[in-house]
């Protein structure tokens, strides 16, 4: 497809007091003492989530986040209604540490981890007091970035517009029965999401109830969104259903079903458009790691899709979203470290071929439980190698 019409993904909420950025130990220094500045620690435990601070100056903010826990667990920075997410790191294995790079306004925020990566987390008050410094870029950098943002926002709306119009034709099949067809537009209508998904992790419940995954539920969940609908369109044999037979749903529960998911979806295309709306360049960097991380927990495990099998939609969409993200900052990246540049379009390049091999958005790709292990093994080497450099990219935007 051209660039022109891939998708952005970005992490933006409502007016933010803080612009955020994540990266994999790669936090800006002290050359004096040869810690971070503003570094903060994260114990995170079965029932603990200890920040070695609950307050700290605005300005470039390190939380250096070690997992001490048995689980894999994620770390939060939350607006102060302790809904938006503000940054987020995720997938932190036992033993491991991961750094959130943040830079913070004055303000209420709440941390919080989130041990086996369920449930609303162990949340604490954190609050940012005023360091009389700028926050952000300034100069020419800042006129550059404003323009990458401008054009986000742009391209998110148009993101949107598209997924509600193929979110509305999915659901009116679905619930008229004609599940031919609803399978047809799924994958694909899906497309639109995924390209903008950390938007909607930002606004608080949206993602959840849109796209969580059974296996994501915790004891009393209510399941919803589009791959409880996945489900029900590609029924499962009880030995792939823990050994029950799948009871379809009826006809008021697909209703009830399609009705939701237009809902939400319509509430996230409120929101982006909502005049407040906005992102900053630091968030897009942010964002272009997220997806890479997105397509290596969940697209090449083959769990994100497991009853249709159409990972490769979703892998694609991160994938471009990842790219646009990186092309609208590749101003200031090409001045500031042309070798970082190099290597992203080289890597982009390469991984975006495997992908082509397997067909394309448009014309439909290889159904994911078809693919050999040499082939899997292939596009997860690719990803691994895009996403290392990728993980610098906030680090030369912000100049940190």
């Amino acid at each position: 497809m051209s660039r022109s019409t891939v998708g952005v993904l970005a992490l933006a909420a409502l007016v933010l007091p803080l612009t955020a950025a994540c990266v994999d130990n790669a936090a800006p220094g002290d050359a004096a003492s040869g810690t971070p500045a503003g570094s903060l620690t994260v114990s995170s435990t079965a029932d603990g989530c200890e920040v070695s601070s609950a307050t700290a100056p605005s300005g470039t903010l390190t939380f250096q986040v070690t997992n001490d826990g048995s689980d894999v667990t994620e770390f939060y920075l939350l607006g102060e209604d302790g809904l938006r997410v503000v940054s987020e790191v995720e997938n932190i294995g036992p033993g491991i540490t991961r750094d959130l790079v943040v830079q913070a306004r004055p303000g209420t925020y709440y941390t919080a981890c989130k041990p086996g990566m369920v449930g609303d987390g162990i949340r604490a008050e954190f609050v940012v007091t005023d360091s009389g410094e700028d926050v952000g870029p300034t100069g020419d950098v800042a006129a550059q970035l404003a323009t990458a943002e401008q054009q986000y926002v742009a391209y998110v709306k148009d993101q949107v517009g598209a997924l509600i119009a193929g979110t509305q034709e999915f659901a009116d099949a679905y619930q008229a029965g004609d599940d031919e067809a609803a399978r047809d537009l799924y994958a694909a209508t899906r497309v639109h999401w995924e390209r903008v998904e950390p938007v909607a992790e930002s606004f608080g419940d949206l993602d959840p109830l849109t796209d969580a995954r059974e296996a994501d539920l915790a004891a009393g969940d209510t399941w919803s969104g589009w791959h409880y609908i996945e489900k029900d369109l590609w029924q499962p044999a009880a030995a792939d259903n823990g050994g029950e037979e799948y009871v379809p749903l009826t006809d008021a529960e697909r209703t009830q079903a399609a009705d939701d998911l237009v809902g939400w979806t319509q509430e996230l295309v409120d929101q982006v458009n909502d005049p407040a709306f906005t992102f900053e360049a630091f968030q897009i960097s942010n964002g272009a790691k997220e997806l890479l991380d997105e397509v290596a927990t969940g697209k090449v495990t083959g769990e994100e899709e497991i009853w249709s099998h159409t990972d490769l939609w979703d892998f694609q969409a991160n994938v471009d979203g990842a790219r646009v993200a990186y092309e609208v900052l590749s101003d200031v990246v090409e001045a500031e470290d042309p070798d970082l540049a190099a290597t992203l379009l080289e890597r982009f390049t390469a991984l975006d071929g495997l992908l082509a091999a397997q067909g394309s958005v448009e014309e439909g790709f290889t159904s994911y439980d078809e693919l050999s292990d040499q082939e899997v093994k292939e596009l997860s080497t690719a990803v691994d190698a895009l996403s290392e450099p990728l993980s610098q990219l906030t680090v030369v935007v912000t100049g940190a």
